[in-house]
């Protein structure tokens, strides 16, 4: 497994990454893509099915791709995967292959990287029903703290959305968070992610030396490294 230093910027989702110094990226390879994980020093990958992408007839194939693939050792999660009431199939194969990626993180023991759109319901409705061992990641939050404390609650973790987490209305949100449950992302947006450690570290009356150190603790507790 590729491995963040203790001196690196962990952008925890993130798409089209390029080997960058002081950078460590967590890669999203989608199961339609048909693209492989390279072994190149601070990126490391998931691979699942995003429901924008899911419909009956490619069901069996992605699945069957992300069962030959997750066992690879540069593939540290599963996901993105999820549900998207905006975007996406029926509810019922939205729900299916989700509970399947589901089996399939914790059958590797590898955790789960969540897409969610307007389905908060459903998300928790799997993970009551599944009580998975596996930490879940849900990536691109923009919630309220509500929302938030509750999928903490439920052994997730959360990375904020890139354009949220700039605007100064965020600020509340992340003081009101557990520092050892959150992380940072570009998903891929071209957006520096110096900048969003610099914000959050701000929010949390941080230096950013202090805030890299905290999400490498968080990486390790949730990708369990001892």
């Amino acid at each position: 497994m590729n491995l963040p230093g203790k001196d690196d910027y962990i952008d925890i989702h993130t798409h089209g990454a390029e080997p960058a110094e002081g950078i460590f990226s967590v890669e999203t390879l989608m199961a339609h893509e048909r693209r492989t994980p390279e072994k190149i020093p601070g990126i490391a990958y998931t691979i699942g099915i995003h429901p924008w992408y899911l419909n009956q007839s490619n069901h069996n194939n992605l699945i069957a791709r992300v069962i030959t693939m997750v066992s690879d050792p540069l593939i540290i999660a599963v996901g993105e995967a999820g549900f998207d009431k905006i975007k996406g199939p029926s509810a019922d194969l939205q729900r299916k292959t989700f509970e399947e990626q589901v089996y399939i993180s914790e059958n590797q023991r590898k955790p789960l990287v969540i897409h969610c759109v307007r389905a908060w319901e459903e998300l928790t409705g799997v993970h009551k029903k599944l009580k998975p061992e596996m930490p879940w990641l849900v990536h691109g939050f923009r919630g309220k703290k509500e929302l938030a404390m509750q999928l903490i609650s439920r052994n997730m973790y959360l990375s904020f959305w890139f354009d949220f987490i700039v605007r100064p209305q965020s600020s509340e949100l992340v003081r009101s968070l557990p520092k050892e449950k959150i992380f940072v992302e570009s998903d891929g947006a071209g957006v520096n992610i110096r900048d969003l450690y610099n914000k959050v570290a701000a929010d949390l009356g941080l230096e950013p030396e202090e805030l890299k150190a905290q999400i490498l603790k968080n990486f390790k507790q949730f990708f369990n490294i001892v």
